[in-house]
């Protein structure tokens, strides 16, 4: 398979000849050899693990985003990676920048619907007003 990863303004990382692929989503990993038939999932922040006979098993720490495989063609789509080879390291790097802006993201949204219904609330009452 043809393993790409792609970031919002590059591509991360590409790979040639990788003989299995696993991945995190929200319902738990999974894994993805050759001859699968063609698929997307929607990842959750973790771990991705690749295997090419010449790197042997690499680790990825991902972002949440989309993976679609087509054929051998197999396209990660998220918006932060970071590769290392520890993976306590990367663990720690998934919970440390990937979940933590979850969090802020979860609070701003939270804002953003206060201010929406404290709008249409002045709206209705200004209409019946």
């Amino acid at each position: 398979m043809n393993l790409k990863i792609l970031l919002p303004f590059r591509i991360y990382f590409a790979a040639n000849d990788v003989k299995r692929i696993v991945a995190h989503t929200l319902q738990g990993s999974f894994g993805i050899l050759p001859h699968r038939l063609d698929c997307t999932a929607a990842l959750a922040p973790g771990i991705l693990a690749y295997e090419t006979d010449a790197e042997g098993e690499v680790f990825l720490a991902v972002d949440q985003g989309v993976l679609v495989k087509a054929g051998q063609a197999v396209l990660v789509s998220v918006r932060n990676a970071v590769g290392g080879t520890d993976l306590d390291k990367l663990h720690e790097a998934v919970k440390r920048e990937f979940l933590t802006l979850d969090e802020q993201e979860k609070s701003v949204r939270s804002v953003l619907a206060r201010m929406e219904s404290g709008f249409i609330r002045s709206l209705v009452e200004f209409q019946h007003g």
